[in-house]
Protein backbone atom coordinates (compact mmCIF):
# COMPACT_ATOMS: atom_id res chain seq x y z
CA UNK A 1 0.00 0.00 0.00
CA UNK A 2 1.52 3.19 -0.63
CA UNK A 3 1.61 6.22 1.27
CA UNK A 4 2.15 9.67 0.70
CA UNK A 5 3.71 12.06 3.32
CA UNK A 6 4.70 15.53 3.61
CA UNK A 7 7.84 16.36 5.81
CA UNK A 8 10.50 19.14 6.92
CA UNK A 9 14.11 17.79 6.58
CA UNK A 10 16.61 19.64 8.06
CA UNK A 11 20.28 19.39 6.51
CA UNK A 12 23.22 19.48 9.12
CA UNK A 13 26.26 21.89 6.97
CA UNK A 14 27.98 18.87 6.34
CA UNK A 15 25.24 17.45 4.16
CA UNK A 16 23.91 20.51 2.40
CA UNK A 17 26.74 19.18 -1.16
CA UNK A 18 25.78 15.80 -0.63
CA UNK A 19 22.94 13.91 -3.09
CA UNK A 20 21.07 12.69 0.17
CA UNK A 21 17.94 12.84 -2.04
CA UNK A 22 19.19 11.29 -5.24
CA UNK A 23 20.06 8.07 -2.68
CA UNK A 24 16.52 8.40 -1.36
CA UNK A 25 15.27 7.95 -3.84
CA UNK A 26 17.32 5.43 -5.61
CA UNK A 27 18.06 3.04 -2.41
CA UNK A 28 14.61 3.41 -0.89
CA UNK A 29 12.40 3.56 -3.97
CA UNK A 30 10.99 6.49 -2.43
CA UNK A 31 9.43 9.35 -5.28
CA UNK A 32 9.30 12.86 -4.01
CA UNK A 33 7.92 16.22 -4.68
CA UNK A 34 9.67 19.34 -3.36
CA UNK A 35 7.64 22.01 -2.42
CA UNK A 36 9.91 23.86 -0.57
CA UNK A 37 13.98 24.26 -0.21
CA UNK A 38 16.34 26.78 1.43
CA UNK A 39 19.45 24.88 0.93
CA UNK A 40 23.00 27.14 1.09
CA UNK A 41 25.94 25.98 0.70
CA UNK A 42 28.60 25.38 3.87
CA UNK A 43 25.47 26.21 5.51
CA UNK A 44 22.30 24.36 7.29
CA UNK A 45 19.45 23.48 5.12
CA UNK A 46 15.70 23.41 5.13
CA UNK A 47 13.69 21.56 2.29
CA UNK A 48 9.95 20.34 2.61
CA UNK A 49 9.35 17.37 0.74
CA UNK A 50 6.29 15.07 0.14
CA UNK A 51 7.46 11.74 -0.25
CA UNK A 52 5.28 8.71 -2.02
CA UNK A 53 6.16 4.59 -1.49
CA UNK A 54 5.26 2.00 0.33
CA UNK A 55 5.43 2.13 3.88
CA UNK A 56 8.21 -0.13 4.27
CA UNK A 57 10.29 1.72 1.99
CA UNK A 58 9.35 5.12 3.79
CA UNK A 59 10.14 3.87 7.12
CA UNK A 60 13.75 2.55 5.79
CA UNK A 61 13.88 5.77 3.84
CA UNK A 62 13.54 7.91 7.54
CA UNK A 63 16.33 5.48 9.25
CA UNK A 64 18.73 6.51 6.13
CA UNK A 65 17.74 10.18 6.76
CA UNK A 66 18.71 9.55 10.42
CA UNK A 67 21.99 7.69 9.70
CA UNK A 68 22.99 11.12 7.66
CA UNK A 69 22.25 13.59 10.32
CA UNK A 70 18.97 15.03 8.80
CA UNK A 71 16.21 15.39 11.36
CA UNK A 72 13.20 14.77 10.50
CA UNK A 73 9.49 16.07 10.99
CA UNK A 74 6.00 15.91 9.89
CA UNK A 75 5.09 19.33 7.90
CA UNK A 76 2.08 19.70 9.88
CA UNK A 77 3.17 19.76 13.32
CA UNK A 78 5.17 23.25 11.54
CA UNK A 79 2.31 24.79 9.97
CA UNK A 80 -0.29 25.96 13.13
CA UNK A 81 -3.53 27.90 13.03
CA UNK A 82 -4.05 29.56 16.06
CA UNK A 83 -7.93 29.69 16.61
CA UNK A 84 -7.95 32.80 19.04
CA UNK A 85 -6.33 34.82 16.61
CA UNK A 86 -8.47 33.85 13.57
CA UNK A 87 -11.87 35.88 13.21
CA UNK A 88 -12.84 33.64 10.02
CA UNK A 89 -12.32 36.73 7.73
CA UNK A 90 -11.33 34.46 4.75
CA UNK A 91 -8.29 36.15 3.50
CA UNK A 92 -6.33 33.65 3.52
CA UNK A 93 -8.57 31.19 1.89
CA UNK A 94 -8.84 32.71 -1.86
CA UNK A 95 -4.50 32.44 -1.67
CA UNK A 96 -4.27 29.54 -0.55
CA UNK A 97 -2.82 27.64 -3.93
CA UNK A 98 -3.25 24.19 -2.19
CA UNK A 99 -6.89 24.72 -0.84
CA UNK A 100 -5.76 23.51 2.65
CA UNK A 101 -7.23 26.93 3.39
CA UNK A 102 -11.61 26.58 2.91
CA UNK A 103 -14.57 27.74 3.96
CA UNK A 104 -16.69 25.30 5.40
CA UNK A 105 -20.51 25.68 4.91
CA UNK A 106 -23.11 26.69 5.74
CA UNK A 107 -20.95 28.30 8.85
CA UNK A 108 -18.50 30.22 6.82
CA UNK A 109 -15.70 29.31 9.16
CA UNK A 110 -11.93 28.62 7.91
CA UNK A 111 -11.15 25.20 8.02
CA UNK A 112 -7.58 23.84 7.83
CA UNK A 113 -6.33 20.76 6.55
CA UNK A 114 -2.47 20.48 7.40
CA UNK A 115 -2.38 17.41 5.40
CA UNK A 116 -2.78 19.58 2.08
CA UNK A 117 -0.81 21.80 3.45
CA UNK A 118 2.21 23.02 1.09
CA UNK A 119 4.01 25.49 3.51
CA UNK A 120 4.18 27.77 1.20
CA UNK A 121 3.48 31.15 3.74
CA UNK A 122 1.10 32.64 1.41
CA UNK A 123 -1.73 32.51 4.28
CA UNK A 124 0.92 33.93 6.36
CA UNK A 125 1.42 37.23 4.55
CA UNK A 126 -2.40 37.31 3.88
CA UNK A 127 -4.06 36.83 7.47
CA UNK A 128 -4.54 40.31 9.35
CA UNK A 129 -4.66 38.56 12.37
CA UNK A 130 -1.19 36.71 12.10
CA UNK A 131 -3.47 33.42 12.72
CA UNK A 132 -1.57 31.32 10.41
CA UNK A 133 1.69 30.32 11.58
CA UNK A 134 4.78 28.64 9.99
CA UNK A 135 7.76 27.48 12.38
CA UNK A 136 10.38 25.07 10.99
Amino acid sequence: MQVKRRVVLHFPQQKVDQPVICYLTRDHNLLFNILRASITPEDVGLMVLELIGTEADYERGIAYLAEQGITLQPLKQDVLRTDERCVNCGACVGICPSEALFLERPSMVVGFDPERCTACEACVMACPTRAMVVRY
